[in-house]
C-alpha cells in the first residue's frame, strides 16, 4: 500500500515509491518528459513523468491540467539538488481530482487592486504560502518565549463596555440592551489577570476603527500584551528586548527555507541582539528637527518621523519618556517631571516603525482616578479598574507587540496586508 506523505517530508523517503495529494502549481513540457510542480500545503515538489511517445495515456492526462487542478500522484522520490527540497519525485502514475477551469490568478504580474478580491486564491502562491508559513512560526516563537519566561496566557475579553486606548477608534455595536466595544486591547483586563497570576499575557484579535490607509495600519490585527505585577518600567523594557530578540533569532532558524523563498536578506536581523539602544522623546525631536521632519514637538511620531529616528541606528531602538498629553490615561507619570510618562516604544530598523508600546501603570488609586476624569471617562465604567488600586494594588508594567508589523520586518515585505491571511483596511472587508 503507498504510503501518503507530505512534501515537507520527502526528503526521509527518498528511494520509495509515496502518494502526494496536492495541487498543481506550474506545468512545463520538453520532448518525451513532462513537469508538475505540485504544492500540498506544506511545500513544492517538482515530479517528472517520461515517455516514448507523445500520445501515451500519462501524457494525455497531463494535457488536461491546469493550474490548481487538484491531483493524487504516486512515484519514487529522488534526490535532485536543483529541485525545489532537494528531492524530486519520478511519476508512475496520477489520478485527477477535479480539473480547474480558468483559474484566475495567472503565472504573471497582477496589480494588488486584481489580487485582493481574490485574497482566497493569492494565499496559494509561493510568496504568501512563505509569509504564512512565517507568520505561524513567528506565533509559536511568541508563545514559546513566555512559556519559557514563566507567563501565563490568559485569555482577555474582545466584547468590552469600556475603551482602553480612548473613544475615538472604537467599533461601537449592541450588547443586547447595552452599548459595546470591539477590544482595542487586553490590557486593562491583563492587569487584573496579572494581580491573580503574577506574570501573564494575553494574545489575541484587537480593532482599531482608525481612517488610516498607510502601509503600517490594519483594522484588525493581531497583538501579544505581557503583562507583570511587581515588575517597573526598567524591567519591562528589559523582557521587551530579550523578547524581540529571542523571537527574531528563533524565527530566522526555523523559518530559513521561506526566508530564502522570499529572497529575504537576513544579515541586519541576524545582528538583532539585546540590549537595544534608548533615547528619550525629546531626543528622538532633535533628531527629526536635524533631519527636517515638520512634525511640532509635544504631537506623536508619524511614520516618517519612526523612519527618520529608527534609520540612525542598527537595531531597533527604544524611543521612551512620552508626553502625557499624548499617551493613555493609565501611564505612570515619570517621577522627575510628571509632564512625561514612564513610557516606551519599540522601532523596527528598515522602516517598519513601531513593533512594541509599552509603559509602566498607574497604580495609585487617586492618581488613576484623577486621569480617568481628565480624560472625561465615566467612573462607574472603571469601576473594576479601580478596584485593583483598591484591594492589594503594587507597582506594574507590560507591552504590546503588534504581529503582523513584526512578520512585515521579518519578511521584508512592503505592505502589511500580505501578513494576514485576510486583511481589513479602511477600504477592504471582502472576502
Amino acid at each position: 500500500m503507498r504510503k501518503w506523505i507530505y512534501i515537507n517530508k520527502l526528503k526521509e523517503f527518498v528511494g520509495e515509491t509515496v502518494e502526494i495529494r496536492g495541487w498543481v502549481y506550474n506545468l512545463r513540457s520538453s520532448g518525451k518528459v513532462r513537469f508538475i510542480l505540485l504544492r500540498d500545503g506544506t511545500g513544492f515538489v517538482q515530479t517528472v513523468m517520461f515517455s516514448a511517445t507523445k500520445d501515451s495515456p500519462q501524457f494525455k492526462k497531463f494535457d488536461k491540467l491546469s493550474l490548481e487542478t487538484s491531483i493524487i500522484l504516486w512515484g519514487k522520490v529522488k534526490k535532485e539538488k536543483r529541485s525545489p527540497g532537494g528531492v524530486e519525485i519520478e511519476i508512475e502514475d496520477f489520478d485527477i481530482v477535479q480539473i480547474t477551469d480558468n483559474y484566475p490568478i495567472q503565472k504573471k504580474e497582477h496589480s494588488i487592486g486584481f489580487l485582493m478580491p481574490l485574497r482566497h486564491l493569492w494565499i496559494r502562491s509561493k510568496k504568501q504560502f512563505a509569509i504564512l508559513r512565517l507568520r505561524d512560526i513567528l506565533i509559536w516563537k511568541i508563545r514559546e518565549f513566555f512559556k519559557n519566561e514563566g507567563f501565563a496566557n490568559v485569555d482577555t475579553p474582545i466584547l468590552t463596555p469600556s475603551s482602553c486606548e480612548g473613544t475615538t477608534t472604537l467599533f461601537e455595536t449592541e450588547y443586547f440592551e447595552q452599548k459595546a466595544y470591539l477590544s482595542q486591547s487586553g490590557q486593562l483586563y491583563n492587569e487584573a489577570n496579572a494581580m491573580a497570576l503574577g506574570k501573564v499575557y494575553c494574545f489575541g484579535p484587537t480593532f482599531r476603527a482608525e481612517k488610516s490607509k498607510t502601509r503600517r495600519h490594519l483594522i484588525e490585527f493581531w497583538m501579544v500584551e505581557p503583562e507583570a505585577a511587581y515588575y517597573n518600567y526598567e524591567d519591562m523594557i528589559k523582557v521587551a528586548e530579550n523578547f524581540v530578540e529571542y523571537i527574531i533569532q528563533e524565527t530566522i532558524k526555523e523559518g530559513r527555507e521561506y526566508l530564502d523563498m522570499l529572497e529575504r536578506d537576513t544579515t541586519q536581523l541576524e545582528k538583532i541582539k539585546a540590549p537595544f539602544p534608548r533615547i528619550k522623546y525629546t531626543d528622538a525631536f532633535k533628531i527629526l528637527k536635524d533631519n527636517g521632519s515638520e512634525t511640532p514637538e509635544g504631537e506623536d511620531f508619524g511614520g516618517t518621523d519612526e523612519t527618520i529616528i529608527s534609520s540612525q541606528f542598527e537595531k531597533p531602538v527604544f524611543v521612551t519618556h512620552f508626553p502625557a498629553d499624548i499617551k493613555a490615561f493609565y501611564m505612570q507619570p515619570d517621577p522627575e517631571d510628571s509632564k512625561y510618562t514612564l513610557s516606551f516604544d519599540l522601532l523596527a530598523p528598515e522602516g517598519y516603525g513601531e513593533i512594541i508600546g509599552g509603559s509602566e501603570r498607574i497604580h495609585d488609586y487617586d492618581l488613576l482616578l484623577k486621569k480617568i476624569k481628565e480624560e472625561g471617562f465615566s467612573e462607574e465604567d472603571y469601576k473594576w479598574y479601580l478596584d485593583l488600586r483598591k484591594y492589594g494594588s503594587v507597582p506594574h508594567s507590560g507591552f504590546g507587540l503588534g504581529l503582523e508589523r513584526t512578520l512585515s520586518w521579518i519578511t521584508g515585505i512592503h505592505h502589511i496586508r500580505e501578513a494576514i491571511p485576510f486583511p481589513r483596511t479602511l477600504y477592504n472587508l471582502y472576502p
